[in-house]
């Protein structure tokens, strides 16, 4: 061997697991030693990691987490991998699994959903731990899936009386009254995304229950004005969409009892050239003001398919070289 190569072993509890760790025609270990440098080769029930110390070092780390994965019943899929490989090349950055291992919440299925990344973990603490959080970052992060299952086990758990949901009805400027039909048919295409997750954490038949009743409201960010809303978990989606002056209405909205998530993706705004978004602008002003957090997610907290990453990465990219685009 050369001077600067070393030789690491790791040691499986039995073949079964080594199976799982390498993946089908060791597609994993392909991935690790890609992102690594490492050369990674299978003998019996070990790993047998050559390269330089960095090199093999990352790749242990990684095959560590794995093992961990596999002995928690969990599933080894690539945007884990993808995870952990991001966080293993950041060195001395904390690597478990385990610190995402908690429970957020069950879906009406009792699937349970957990936090997947540190940043995910992060958004979590902070809603726990603050009155008003501000969650921007990519497609893809859960900001608006995990903000949800936060709000439906504080209200089955008594915490809010209510839960309510809204986003900006951007396309129609917020004059919803030209559409045809009722209220509900005119912001149903906007509100979409947020029934599908209230269905997933409710069921159909208990969310419009708690709808016919007021436990649950989902409208369109202009029908906030003028009111004030105690007792409430309130989640404001796609915030990226609010002008400066809509967000100073819909944060004093909120009355005693009441949590606020806001949520955006300031490289998607879909706002007309002359109306500039308020998100990035409120949440620094907002950010030194106790009670109120700011969390920012980013491609390494990307949960869905690994292209869906790639894609947010090669935006990051090309918008830093030629500078930012809009949606």
């Amino acid at each position: 061997m050369e001077n600067n190569t070393v030789e690491l072993l790791y040691t499986f509890d039995s073949m079964e697991e080594m199976q799982e760790v390498f993946g089908n025609l060791d597609a994993n270990i392909h991935q690790i030693e890609q992102q690594s440098g490492a050369v990674i080769v299978a003998r019996e029930n070990e790993a047998v990691i050559r390269g330089s110390y960095a090199q093999c070092e990352m790749a242990k780390r990684v095959l560590e987490e794995l093992s961990k994965l596999y002995r928690q019943r969990e599933y080894i899929d690539e945007s884990k991998l993808s995870y952990l490989l991001d966080i293993a090349k950041e060195g001395d950055t904390p690597m478990g699994m385990d610190a995402m291992a908690g429970v957020v919440a069950l879906t009406h299925k009792g699937k349970p959903v957990k936090c997947r990344t540190f940043g995910q973990k992060r958004y979590m603490e902070a809603i726990d731990k603050n009155t008003v959080v501000f969650a921007i970052g990519p497609a893809g992060t859960g900001k608006t899936y995990l903000a949800m299952a936060k709000a439906v086990v504080a209200l089955k758990n008594k915490v809010v009386s209510r839960i309510i949901l809204t986003r900006p009805a951007v396309e129609a400027g917020e004059k919803l009254g030209f559409l045809p039909g009722d209220l509900q048919s005119k912001v149903d295409p906007y509100l979409r995304p947020l029934y599908d997750a209230l269905y997933e954490f409710m069921g159909p038949d208990a969310y419009h229950k708690m709808v016919e009743n007021g436990t649950i409201e989902v409208a369109p960010l202009a029908y906030m004005r003028g009111r004030t809303l105690s007792d409430s978990f309130i989640i404001l989606d796609e915030a990226q969409n609010c002008s400066m002056e809509q967000l100073k209405m819909f944060l004093t909205r909120f009355g005693e009892g009441s949590k606020v998530v806001v949520t955006g993706d300031v490289t998607q705004i879909d706002l007309p050239e002359e109306r500039k978004s308020g998100l990035k602008r409120i949440s620094e002003i907002l950010s030194s003001v106790e009670g109120i957090a700011v969390v920012e997610l980013s491609n390494k907290d990307v949960v869905r398919h690994k292209l869906v990453k790639d894609i947010v990465k090669a935006f990051e990219k090309y918008e830093k070289q030629y500078g930012a685009t809009r949606a």
